[in-house]
């Protein structure tokens, strides 16, 4: 299984549109996905790639914090809280030190 951004979302299902009529659902996940993705692809990757390079990263907590672009502690840990899983303050700086490159 592999995780994917939003942004990455959008551009498969775009590129996959030019190319045939996508069915109701796809239709649905590439509005999702419009309405939503606030980086372009190839910038989401990056920071994906950015934030799996911390020790403590995991790519599906990578993927979740590209798509939502935390500003605050807060919302750092609340991506962590179904795993029960608490960060340290000085990892939860480190994920918003990386994200506000891409503001």
């Amino acid at each position: 299984m592999k995780y994917v951004t939003l942004a990455e979302v959008k551009e498969i299902l775009t590129e996959e549109g030019k190319k045939r009529e996508l069915n109701v659902y796809q239709k649905a996940a590439l509005m999702h996905a419009e309405g939503f993705a606030k980086l372009k692809a190839d910038e989401a990757k990056k920071l994906v790639k950015e934030l799996m390079e911390l020790d403590f990263m995991d790519e599906k907590h990578a993927v979740k914090i590209a798509d939502i672009l935390p500003i605050h502690p807060d919302q750092v840990r609340t991506i962590y809280t179904k795993e029960k899983i608490v960060l340290p303050p000085e990892d939860i700086k480190k994920i918003l030190d990386i994200v506000a490159k891409y503001l």
